[in-house]
């Protein structure tokens, strides 16, 4: 029997008035941005919500203003929309947003000052060190631990990571991710599981665990192949993913987040979990892991898009 199509209260509908999806941007995850956003729209459209998109180029400051909409759906990934900018302008200008605040979208993005907030707070994270050019590489392989991840300090979707496992793969590393980002943040790798758990109004959804063929999860996987595979119930014992929906909890919490987003874990040998970053605005796309996380709770993915929109009505910066 096919499950009714998900309709918004009339009355929430009403409250929510005009939702203008913002989606495409100008960072290097524009296509998934573009993705997502017209998933995000679909849904709420077909929910019922007075909805339209708007695909966001150039200036941000001219992306929308009051006189356009009531709300805001963001919908947009990586620089200008995921670090705080497109929210300092909606703030300024009163428009109420999806996600998180200025402060915590700032900070989530950038993943080095987030592993200072989680060590600060004693929540475990890979060891690490920062490279801001060749020189540093021996330093660096003293300090830590082969194998390594090397990842630009403020870039999504797993844009210009590598594992390395020498100093001359360090280095040709180093020098690919510095072209996305002057800062790039280097970490002990953990050989194990991935998962990942979103949450949503402040409650852990069913945790996701992440295989691949890949070296790791990477744009690819996440975004191009068909032979991810996704578990879920996620494979843990039910002690064990509810410790693991904590973690995740409290990471969100420190880095001061709300509303919505997603937690990225890694498990070792010995069953430790290790946090990896933050996502204060997860892809919404066929292949991403928020909605997938919610199917699994119960939950379509236009009461998904909804629930996420009426938090702005409690949220609103202005």
């Amino acid at each position: 029997m096919t499950a009714p199509i998900y309709r918004a209260d009339p009355d929430l509908v009403k409250a929510l008035g005009r939702v203008a999806v913002l989606m495409g941007g100008n960072s290097a995850e524009r296509a998934v941005s573009l993705k997502s956003g017209e998933a995000v729209l679909n849904a709420l459209i077909a929910a019922g919500v007075d909805a339209f998109g708007i695909d966001v180029q150039g200036n941000l400051l001219n992306a929308v203003s009051p006189a356009d909409c009531d709300r805001v759906f963001i919908a947009l990934h990586g620089r200008g929309g995921e670090d705080g900018t497109i929210q300092a302008i909606l703030a300024e200008s009163g428009i109420p947003y999806t996600g998180s605040d200025v402060l915590a979208s700032a900070l989530a993005m950038d993943k080095l000052r987030t592993k200072y907030v989680f060590e600060g707070c004693g929540l475990k994270t890979p060891k690490f060190r920062t490279m801001t050019s060749v020189e540093d590489a021996d330093d660096i392989v003293a300090a830590l631990r082969m194998p390594l991840g090397v990842k630009p300090a403020r870039e999504g979707s797993s844009i210009g990571i590598r594992k390395v496992g020498s100093r001359e793969e360090l280095v040709d590393a180093y020098e690919a991710a510095s072209e996305h980002d002057p800062l790039v943040l280097i970490e002990e790798w953990v050989e194990g599981p991935e998962f990942t758990v979103s949450i949503l109004q402040e409650h852990a959804l069913p945790a996701i665990g992440l295989s691949t063929d890949h070296v790791f999860y990477d744009y690819d996987a996440k975004y191009l192949s068909d032979d991810t595979r996704y578990q879920v119930p996620c494979g843990l014992a039910p002690d064990d993913e509810l410790r693991l929906q904590q973690l995740a909890q409290e990471a969100f919490r420190v880095v001061g987040c709300r509303s919505w987003g997603r937690v990225d874990v890694m498990q070792d040998a010995d069953g430790e979990f290790w946090l990896l970053e933050v996502n204060t605005a997860p892809g919404m796309t066929d292949h991403s892991l928020v909605p997938m996380a919610a199917r699994a709770a119960g939950m379509s993915f236009e009461e998904l898009v909804v629930r996420i929109l009426e938090d702005t009505l409690e949220n609103a910066d202005a």
